[in-house]
């Protein structure tokens, strides 16, 4: 059993166990079929990953048996975080899948595709894996098989080897794995660094015990900043659920800006590579275009989601990506997204420097509103409404949802690609615009809450 509706933009997720499931066993076992053939995998090999969720273990082999039936071969490294994934693609040169639900509630699962080399799947590929799951395939002559494959040391030997933590002082560091794939990956990158790491959830269960695998929620993120200020930490990192996303909590306790890490580790990247190109979305704040254009880097601007900032790393030849999500892209991980490269930049500098609020000191200063979700019975006419109000006051694009952008504020509404909600995003030279800007776009959208 299979629901068109788990298929999103790039990924599919869907309630995967208790009540009401979206999908089950056979529907993994079809998805499983549809992506070899899609891939065009028969005699061909693949490699999977899984976190720690509910049903992983079930759902990679039912996986792999639909995939087998079409001939293609898994190369299973068992539990993983999604970047380790990512690593596996591109040291093995092979298509991958990664069965994750990433920062979804404990009842559902899923499954992110790649392309060799961990390029992203295209959406003709997406559109086709859907297709084919709800078809019914011939089997191939020859069935694929599965073998097992251990390369966590060879992940975190290469993240090291991309980062220069020679001559770092002592750090103190919070880690908050949430339950999640960071406390299975975090021991093997962290622990030969000069830290002391003061864990948070680091046993892995994907019930999510202590509090949901969502950083972007300013709610999950209260344990870590209460930990750095009693243990006087100089920094936390807290992970999502599968680990490919990294949020800085700086020696304060105060939450930092994903758009001032990517501001930071641009800096940093554009030292070794000068002219460089690094890469946002519609929604970085504009203090990293300042940063980067101060540096003599050049700025390239995606629109949001991983596949599409990955295939423009890849046109533009990038350095270095990031997201207002706190996803961050590097150009020598395979274009690909990692958390904890993110969070080892981010020790390298502080281990050279007074703090985090130092660090960030540094930057240009803008006010935000933050990530504001809000479920809406219909998302496109609210987005108009919101236009029709606020568009007279700027320049509106609909290049990624509603963009509303002057010299002095931005205002973005879109749909998000993973769950039936609209976003809200709002950047100003000053609170009192932000807060003004922010009152009127959510009176619209929650008058048309759904």
């Amino acid at each position: 059993m299979i629901r068109p509706e788990i298929f999103k933009a790039n990924d599919i997720r869907g309630v995967f166990t208790g009540p009401e499931v979206e999908w089950d066993l056979d529907g993994a076992r079809a998805v499983g079929a549809a992506f070899a053939v899609a891939f065009e995998l028969d005699g061909a090999e693949f490699v999977m990953g899984r976190d720690m969720r509910l049903g992983g273990p079930e759902l990679a082999r039912a996986f792999a048996e639909g995939a087998a039936g079409q001939g293609a071969s898994a190369i299973d490294i068992g539990l993983a975080s999604t970047d380790e994934l990512w690593f596996a693609s591109g040291h093995l040169n092979v298509p991958g899948v990664q069965f994750t639900a990433s920062h979804n509630p404990a009842r559902y699962n899923g499954v992110k595709f790649c392309r060799a080399a961990a390029a992203p799947i295209t959406p003709e590929q997406m559109a086709r894996i859907t297709e084919l799951s709800f078809t019914t395939l011939p089997p191939a002559a020859t069935s694929g098989s599965v073998r097992e494959l251990d390369l966590l040391g060879a992940y975190a030997e290469r993240l090291h080897s991309l980062v220069d933590t020679n001559d770092m002082r002592r750090l103190k560091v919070v880690i908050d794995a949430g339950n999640g794939m960071a406390g299975h990956t975090a021991g093997a990158v962290l622990s030969p660094l000069n830290v002391e790491l003061i864990e948070l959830f680091t046993d892995l269960d994907g019930s999510f015990p202590n509090h949901p695998p969502n950083p972007l929620e300013p709610a999950n993120l209260v344990d870590a900043q209460r930990a750095v200020r009693e243990h006087g930490a100089d920094i936390a990192l807290v992970f999502d659920g599968d680990a490919d996303r990294c949020f800085i909590i700086d020696e304060r306790g105060e939450v930092v800006s994903p758009s001032s890490i990517t501001a930071l580790i641009a800096r940093a990247e554009l030292a070794r590579e000068p002219g460089g190109t690094i890469v946002v979305n519609t929604i970085t704040s504009r203090a990293v275009a300042e940063v980067v254009t101060a540096a003599g880097g050049r700025v390239a601007v995606s629109t949001v989601g991983h596949t599409r900032m990955k295939a423009l790393m890849a046109e533009t030849n990038a350095i270095f990506g990031g997201e207002h999500s706190a996803h961050y892209y590097f150009r020598d991980f395979w274009r690909a997204d990692t958390g904890m490269l993110a969070a080892l930049h981010v020790l390298a500098m502080l281990g050279r420097a007074g703090s985090v609020s130092a660090l960030v000191a540094e930057l240009p200063t803008y006010a935000a509103s933050g990530e504001i979700n809000t479920s809406v019975s219909d998302p496109r006419g609210t987005m108009e409404q919101v236009a029709d109000t606020l568009g007279g006051r700027g320049e509106v694009s609909w290049n990624d949802g509603l963009l509303i952008t002057t010299d002095d504020w931005w205002v973005s509404v879109r749909e998000s690609n993973t769950e039936p909600l609209l976003r809200l995003n709002v950047e100003a030279k000053d609170e009192a615009t932000v807060v003004a800007l922010r009152d009127a776009a959510l009176a619209i959208i929650r008058k048309e809450r759904g």
